[in-house]
């Protein structure tokens, strides 16, 4: 870590690095023994040139148009770019500073998982940069690749505190028009908002052919709906309340968390886009590591 972050952060923030650094550290090691390709390879390609097709080639790679001028069946060769920049783009609304028995927030469990992938990427010698969005966006940095970038990512992140409220939508609208190349854009949101608009958000950075892989970070408890009896019920960010009964709502509640998550699911792949959904229960270093090791088995 350069000196000077050190002067500046008090003792606890240091401290809060100091374990996000191990953690990463802990889950890129894991990863990277016996893989030798990025689990990225895949995300960021552009075109070369025609070749005759070959038995074997993909059909969905077949140029139609030259076809229709020569008779003659040409695919589109693709080389991968030499270098994707990286945003890791994070969620620190109100409503991200939640959980009920969880050791980490689902804002810890973000940052936990946004540490991993900057040293994933960094180690590469990819560029990666860091955006945080409440009800606006409220801190960045741009993209680098030198390894002082992993300290100065560490820094913000351990200093970040979940607060106000959240539009999911326009921060990422507001992301997308600060954008000016091509770039992979890692998104970590409960996305408890307007799911239309956030979704559209989305669309548009696609049609922008940036692409994107939304963790969809939620609690355990908000999954599942452990709760029994009668319970109050608090929205963080509105600081609205109600009393449920929970052991009557359960069933109706987890069906439609499974209907919420399958919605995002199916507009998500039909954009091209990565979803993982996760819980704040699962191991953060184990859920990240099957999440690459599935990309990278995939590209």
């Amino acid at each position: 870590m350069p000196r000077a972050v050190e002067e500046y952060l008090k003792p606890d923030v240091v401290q809060q690095i100091a374990r996000l650094d191990l953690r990463a550290k802990f889950i890129v090691k894991g990863f990277l023994q016996g893989l030798h390709s990025s689990p990225f390879h895949g995300f960021s390609v552009e075109f070369s040139e025609h070749r005759r097709y070959a038995p074997g080639d993909d059909p969905k790679d077949i140029d139609w148009l030259i076809y229709a001028k020569t008779d003659k069946h040409y695919v589109k060769k693709y080389e991968a770019e030499t270098n994707i920049t990286g945003y890791l783009v994070i969620d620190a609304s109100a409503s991200m500073g939640y959980t009920y028995r969880q050791q980490l927030t689902k804002l810890d469990y973000s940052i936990s998982l946004a540490a991993a992938l900057c040293w994933l990427m960094v180690h590469q010698q990819d560029p990666c940069g860091l955006m945080v969005f409440g009800e606006k966006l409220q801190a960045s940095l741009p993209a680098r690749s030198r390894r002082s970038q992993i300290s100065e990512v560490l820094s913000l992140l351990a200093k970040l505190r979940p607060t106000g409220t959240s539009e999911i939508a326009s921060s990422l609208v507001q992301i997308g028009a600060m954008l000016r190349h091509r770039s992979l854009l890692m998104i970590f949101s409960d996305l408890l908002a307007e799911p239309a608009a956030i979704r559209d958000a989305l669309l548009r950075l696609r049609h922008r052919s940036h692409d994107i892989i939304l963790f969809h970070v939620l609690d355990e408890a908000e999954v599942r709906f452990p709760f029994e009896g009668m319970v109050e019920l608090t929205e963080p960010e509105s600081g609205q309340r109600m009393v449920v009964d929970a052991d009557a709502a359960r069933q109706g509640y987890v069906s439609g968390v499974e209907r919420f998550r399958d919605e995002y699911r199916d507009a998500c792949q039909r954009a091209g886009i990565d979803y993982v959904p996760l819980d704040t229960s699962m191991p953060f270093d184990t859920a990240l590591m099957e999440y690459l090791i599935s990309r990278q088995q995939r590209a």
